[in-house]
């Protein structure tokens, strides 16, 4: 039986693989100057991937499909290629921020059409650096391969319609990852209007770290997310956050825990606020 390769790995291990293993790592990290930082100081090796253009196709109305609608299976299909990922390659993903970036968005992208050896580094960027893992600035050569083949995303995906339905289906669960503020309506700073889906439940991406913001051990995530979904099905289980990356974030904790992934609401409160949908605040 095959054995199935962890979703996360730790520094120490991806040093190891770093010296004795051919792997494609992955910079993922996302904001203002994310790629000028990179050139200035990244892990040796790693190749840069850009949330906005590569990992989403941003619409010029948000309304349809959020801030971060996922790209064309043509599109990811490219940007695998330019990235020089083949079905054989070993893919190690990491970022500034332990996954809530976009290193768990590509991570469930790459589940999403089929990929097998794909993991996160548990503990982001700083965590490698700690155990001497080795720095460079620049560009890093890229070996491009074949287009990717990709025939579908085979991982769950819900619409903003299907999303609406379960809201009155008791027999269902809707996620939403974004911290507590955000969720009551207290703040907004990303989107339009403040609040959260009817009849969904906060439960913060942060619970899935421990006060040294790694990721908490498999047991202690499927231990918590056993309790928050009880016995709702697993086809009735959704994930939201505000444009369908930190949720990624929900995503790969569940699977590190052995649960089944469940679906992802991509266009997230970022499509749900812009099409005239209950919206509901709390004090």
């Amino acid at each position: 039986m095959k054995q199935q390769l962890s979703p996360l790995l730790t520094a120490t291990q991806l040093l190891t693989l770093h010296q004795t293993s051919s792997i494609i790592l992955i910079d993922a990290s996302n904001g203002k100057n994310a790629y000028d930082n990179y050139l200035a100081n990244h892990l040796q090796g790693a190749l840069f991937v850009d949330l906005n253009t590569q990992l989403a196709d941003i619409k010029e109305d948000v309304a349809f499909g959020g801030r971060h609608p996922l790209p064309t299976l043509e599109q990811f299909s490219k940007v695998l290629s330019d990235l020089g990922i083949s079905p054989q390659s070993h893919v190690v993903v990491y970022d500034d921020k332990n996954g809530a970036n976009a290193s768990a968005r590509f991570w469930w992208m790459l589940k999403a059409v089929g990929y097998e050896k794909v993991q996160v580094l548990n503990g982001g960027k700083s965590t490698a650096e700690a155990v001497g893992f080795p720095l460079a600035q620049g560009i890093e050569k890229v070996e491009k391969v074949e287009l990717y083949p990709i025939t579908n995303w085979q991982l769950p995906q819900v619409t903003i319609d299907e999303v609406e339905k379960a809201t009155t289906n008791t027999d269902a669960i809707i996620i939403d990852v974004r911290e507590t503020a955000r969720y009551k309506g207290h703040v907004e700073p990303l989107d339009l209007i403040a609040g959260h889906i009817p009849n969904t439940v906060n439960v913060p991406f942060s619970i899935n770290l421990d006060e040294n913001g790694l990721f908490l051990s498999p047991s202690l995530l499927k231990e918590k997310y056993e309790t928050v979904f009880q016995n709702i099905p697993v086809e009735n289980r959704i994930v939201h956050c505000g444009s369908g990356v930190t949720a990624c974030h929900t995503l790969l904790a569940i699977a590190s825990a052995g649960l089944e992934i469940p679906k992802l609401y991509v266009g997230s409160w970022s499509e749900w606020s812009r099409n005239g949908k209950e919206i509901v605040t709390e004090e």
